[in-house]
């Protein structure tokens, strides 16, 4: 049976109010800072933290995410989205539907983004 997905909200993604919705929705998520992330990681260390927690992560930060992903293949998951190209409640609705309809080891490797699941 697979897993269900995991999320890590990046420094640049990690607002309480996304964070919030998220966690209201019965969602498993995570944000920077956290006990294992300082809010000061860099990129890759929040790819390799998110990963070795068994977490997807979502970021604004495109190019560097799109190199991160092709440098670490086996990640857990990264979801794209340009900052400011949706409402926050669209980005909660999208990102409930990501976690309500796709499984843990379907986003191992892959960096997809998050307009995929816009209504």
């Amino acid at each position: 049976m697979s897993k269900k997905l995991h999320l890590h909200l990046d420094a640049d993604t990690s607002s309480k109010a996304l964070y919030n919705a998220l966690l209201e929705r019965g969602h498993d998520v995570t944000r920077t800072p956290t006990e294992w992330m300082p809010l000061d990681a860099s990129d890759e260390g929040q790819l390799l933290g998110a990963t070795a927690q068994g977490r997807a992560i979502f970021t604004y930060n495109i190019r560097d995410f799109i190199f991160l992903g092709e440098q670490y293949p086996h990640h857990a998951g990264i979801i794209l989205a340009y900052q400011k190209s949706m409402s926050l409640n669209d980005i909660i609705n999208a990102l409930d539907r990501v976690l309500q309809e796709t499984k843990a080891d379907e986003w191992v490797g892959q960096t997809r983004w998050l307009n995929d699941w816009r209504k």
